[in-house]
This record gives structure tokens, C-alpha cells and sequence, in this order.
């Protein structure tokens, strides 16, 4: 008699990656510190000893589920640093880290938090610091195009990436306007300047 899938003994890689769904929605849901090993395995339906063997501990399984997010936010915002000029170089980015967090909510809370002492570091500081120095590059060139000082290109850089950054946890919560709206009025303030804020922006690159 065949075994159905739904009765049958998962594998274990099958419950390694029902564990790892099951803890990043509750690291998510409540941070690292409120998430229990118990919990983990009470939801899985297995011991606390089956969540130890696959990964050590809480540490272990809260840096797995780290890391694959930073490595999915750091795919997209990779490829969203590919257009060369400056104002489509600004759009893209914050269009791909608006549409990580439309699309992974639970990811973005995850990796906005601070990492316990001993976890990955593979963390959201880690693609600040990638994409950073990417812009960095670009504000330079930029800046000796126009003669402006192009060390202070690093200065610039952060004070957009921050500026994304803040605006992205605050439509975390409020997914209001748009993305593409959002999108649009950050990077009217941030090419036009507040003398210069165009009454209804829009973007002028493609969306994704």
C-alpha cells in the first residue's frame, strides 16, 4: 500500500526547511528574544531535541533565517545598482527595497532588528555597507563632473541610503501610499531638494 505524502515521515531536509518557515515567522512576530526553541518545535510537532539537531540552538536557526534574507534583499538591491546615471540609479534602488519589503514583510522585520551577540554577521548592515559603496562611486564621478569635492561622495551616500532606509521600515507598517508613489516623493526630495519638490512627482524609469 502506498504511503500518502501528508502521512508519511518528512525527511530531513524537508523538516530543516518546515522549521526554518516556522521560526522566521515567529522571529518575525516577535523578535529574537521573544522567540522560544520550545515553540519552534510545539508548532513543528516535534521535540526541542529534533530543533537542536538541525541547528544548535536558537542562534543557529535565527542565522539561517537571517541569511537567507540578506542574501534575497541583497540580490535585488545588486541588481537594482546597474543603471549608470544618478537619478535612475536613486529610483531603482528604492523601488527594490520597497518591493522586498511588499514582498517579504516578515523578511525586512526580521533583518531590521539587531542580531544577538554570536549570530551571523551577515546582516542588514551588510548590504547598507554593499550598496553604499556602490553609490559612493557613483556620487563621486558625479561630483568631479560637476565640480563639487568628491570626498564627500561617502557623506552623500549615507545620507541616501538612511533616508531609504527609515522610509522603508515606516511603510513596513503603513503600505500607504504605493510603493511606486513612496518611491516617487523620495526621490523628489532627494534630487529636487525641499526648494524644489515638485507637486506630483513621478518616476521616469521603468517599473518593476
Amino acid at each position: 500500500m502506498t504511503t500518502s505524502r501528508s502521512s508519511r515521515r518528512m525527511t530531513g531536509a524537508e523538516r530543516r526547511e518546515q522549521l526554518i518557515t516556522i521560526g522566521r515567522g515567529i522571529f518575525a512576530e516577535r523578535g529574537f528574544e521573544g522567540t522560544a526553541i520550545e515553540e519552534v518545535a510545539s508548532r513543528a510537532g516535534v521535540s526541542k531535541p529534533v530543533v537542536y539537531e538541525h541547528f544548535g540552538g536558537k542562534e543557529g536557526l535565527y542565522a539561517v533565517v537571517v541569511d537567507r534574507e540578506v542574501t534575497q534583499l541583497l540580490l535585488q538591491m545588486r541588481s537594482s545598482l546597474s543603471p549608470a546615471e544618478p537619478r535612475a540609479l536613486l529610483e531603482s534602488s528604492a523601488l527594490a527595497l520597497l518591493t522586498y519589503i511588499e514582498e517579504s514583510p516578515d523578511g525586512f522585520r526580521i533583518i531590521v532588528r539587531d542580531s544577538p551577540r554570536g549570530a551571523a554577521s551577515s546582516t542588514f548592515q551588510s548590504i547598507i555597507g554593499d550598496v553604499g559603496h556602490r553609490v559612493e562611486g557613483i556620487l563621486a564621478e558625479e561630483f568631479t563632473r560637476h565640480g563639487l569635492q568628491a570626498e564627500h561622495s561617502p557623506m552623500y551616500a549615507q545620507m541616501l541610503i538612511g533616508m531609504t532606509v527609515t522610509l522603508g521600515q515606516w511603510w513596513l507598517d503603513t503600505r500607504s501610499p504605493d510603493k511606486t508613489t513612496v518611491a516617487a516623493h523620495l526621490v523628489n526630495l532627494a534630487w529636487n531638494g525641499l526648494t524644489g519638490l515638485q507637486v506630483e512627482p513621478e518616476l521616469r524609469t521603468e517599473r518593476p
